[in-house]
């Protein structure tokens, strides 16, 4: 296993246990939120080198239905190879995501006049507006524009449901997670149409949940999200900053701003589970 990919693998196993029981299941092992607030998933168990089979996936499997938990699994495809095949033997859909590293400095892309960018604080008047963001662009998983905008983005704040919104806010109050949006400064897209987020552990940072709404997409806000998260995290004294990607062609977005796969990142559930997207949970 490469240094990075070893780095990564100790912050994947750090980050859950602030809000989450671990519980052990030989080479896998299932976080379990503790209170409310997005669920979490089974991954590999840290330095775990023995087998790993259907077997061990199918008895998570039947703790997360006796939890009531979604059936999820998150790994790297390159330091646990043989996962994906177990977890596809028991009839789950296994997604491959790039996974990225930044590389260098930052690119912050140049972006209309009407658009404004920033870190988000706990006191920002746009708040809900900012968590619903995410909603909104990930309601369904494309990369398309669309017609839903300002106003689906508003009717989801008010919308958010309240232990969500707690663990958001927490995540501010915290320091746990840094949120960032680009704005609109009027007219009909006004407003947090942009937002995006970095959680962080032992000098490592994952940017998550980038997420633009449809009417606003094209336009390259995204990116200019991404690279302010990345600069506030290097200028914080993270030493390694990496992401996963929906697919190829989102992240070429992620290179024009500085990062280079390095890896796979894997995503397992039921076909008929609606699909997790990566990193919202605070």
């Amino acid at each position: 296993m490469s240094a990075i990919l070893a780095e990564i693998e100790r912050f994947y196993d750090a980050v859950p246990r602030r809000h989450a029981s671990a519980e052990d299941h030989g080479p896998l092992t299932l976080f379990v939120r503790r209170g409310d607030g997005w669920p979490y998933y089974a991954r590999p168990t840290l330095d775990h080198r023995g087998p790993l089979s259907a077997e061990h996936v199918a008895a998570v499997r039947a703790r997360q239905r006796e939890l009531s938990i979604p059936e999820a699994f998150e790994w790297v495809l390159e330091t646990t190879p043989g996962l994906d095949a177990a977890a596809e033997a028991t009839g789950l859909r296994v997604r491959r995501c790039p996974l990225l590293v930044l590389r260098g400095e930052p690119v912050q892309p140049a972006l209309p006049k009407d658009i404004s960018l920033s870190v988000i604080t706990a006191r920002d008047p746009d708040l809900a507006a900012v968590q619903a963001v995410a909603h909104v662009a990930f309601s369904a998983l494309s990369t398309a524009a669309g017609p839903a905008g300002p106003a689906e983005r508003d009717a989801a704040a008010a919308e958010l449901p309240a232990g969500y919104v707690a663990a958001w806010n927490a995540s501010l109050l915290e320091g746990t997670m840094v949120h960032a949006a680009a704005r609109g400064r009027g007219g009909a897209l006004a407003g947090p149409l942009c937002a995006g987020s970095y959680q962080h552990a032992q000098d490592v940072a994952e940017i998550v949940g980038v997420g633009t709404l449809p009417a606003a997409r094209r336009r390259g806000l995204a990116a200019a999200v991404t690279a302010v998260l990345a600069r506030h995290a290097l200028d914080a004294g993270i030493r390694t900053v990496f992401l996963s990607a929906q697919n190829d062609d989102v992240a070429r977005v992620y290179e024009r701003v500085g990062f280079r796969r390095v890896a796979t990142a894997c995503i397992a559930e039921p076909p008929e589970q609606e699909e997790r997207v990566p990193g919202l949970e605070p």
